[in-house]
């Protein structure tokens, strides 16, 4: 007696049946919307390289907030704009300063609803534009810098974030941060640590929004893109250290590692889906070459399917509601 043929063309007959043995989904409680919110403004101001992303104004940022809380999104990350920069970035730790301010109206508006995350890295703020505090020589200096997470950590829990984005890549700065919290009465406030970034060029879109002093580059500081085990590593050091959620930055370029973190870890993966990522598809579907909303999907699908739990995208809002039809 023969085998029966085999057909697994069976199983894609019709959409009903497609979605009942779909391996891989994503849900909008998964997604995080990066936010920016720019010091002065009256009205939200677009980023050219960012169709449909723009840097909020205060009142804007609020109604955004509950926007995405309405369409079912999992998280906001939110970006700070000074209107004015220094060598030290003082304006991180100014309980006055426009990330600790949005942070609170944010929080004011949707607390209850969704998880307020706010980026904890000096680059925004410095008038040089790296991440972090710079040594005589023009180096980055780690320890230096640490201090002035530790100090930026604090200001942000007081304004009521839920979780810091450690993302600057200093060695030590989990441990460093976690034990500030710890000191200033947050030990709930939980670490997303930005475990392996990547000295990417797919980050330039990002710069426009934050509007970069930086001059050079970080890759004294972020990771070789070729390398994988180095990113291991990191991971191993930041879970040892105290980290509540990991990340791998940017996504699609990287999926590979992204894989390999999640095999390695049981803590939540994050993944972030940059701007560089966002904008190349922007740019494809704007000129016909691309079925946007189907691209869109398949992206985040793929980052889901290598393993990340939550995934910060631009398209996030957009992107639950799509997913609810």
């Amino acid at each position: 007696m023969g085998f029966p043929e085999i057909r697994p063309r069976r199983l894609r007959g019709s959409e009903p049946l497609r979605r009942l043995v779909g391996e891989t989904t994503v849900a909008p409680r998964e997604l995080v919307l990066p936010m920016f919110v720019k010091e002065g403004l009256a009205e939200p101001r677009p980023v050219s390289s960012l169709p449909g992303v723009v840097q909020h104004s205060r009142e804007s940022l609020r109604k955004a907030a509950a926007d995405a809380v309405q369409a079912g999104v999992g998280g906001l990350m939110i970006f700070g704009v000074p209107a004015t920069r220094d060598p030290d970035g003082s304006g991180a730790t100014d309980p006055d300063g426009i990330l600790n301010v949005a942070i609170r109206d944010v929080v004011e508006e949707v607390g209850g609803a969704t998880v307020v995350m706010g980026d904890l890295c000096l680059d925004e703020f410095t008038s040089h534009g790296h991440c972090g505090v710079l040594a005589p020589d023009g180096s980055v200096d780690n320890d230096a810098t640490l201090a002035r997470y530790a100090d930026m950590a604090v200001a942000q829990a007081a304004a009521g974030v839920h979780v810091v984005g450690l993302s600057g890549m200093m060695d030590g700065q989990v441990g460093v941060v976690r034990a500030a919290l710890d000191r200033a009465g947050h030990p709930d406030t939980v670490i997303l640590a930005y475990a392996v970034k990547y000295a990417s060029a797919f980050y330039g879109p990002f710069r426009e929004a934050v509007e970069s002093a930086l001059v050079g580059d970080r890759r004294t500081y972020q990771q070789d893109p070729g390398n994988v085990r180095e990113a291991l590593r990191e991971v191993a050091l930041d879970v040892a250290e105290g980290a509540d959620i990991v990340m791998v930055k940017p996504a699609l370029p990287y999926l590979d590692v992204l894989a390999a973190v999640a095999s390695t870890v049981d803590i939540p993966v994050a993944a972030y889906q940059v701007s560089g990522e966002y904008a190349m598809v922007e740019a494809a579907a704007a000129n016909g070459w691309l079925d946007r909303e189907r691209t869109i999907l398949e992206t985040l699908t793929s980052i889901r399917r290598a393993g990340a739990q939550i995934i910060l995208t631009y398209w996030a809002v957009e992107a639950a509601r799509l997913l609810r039809r």
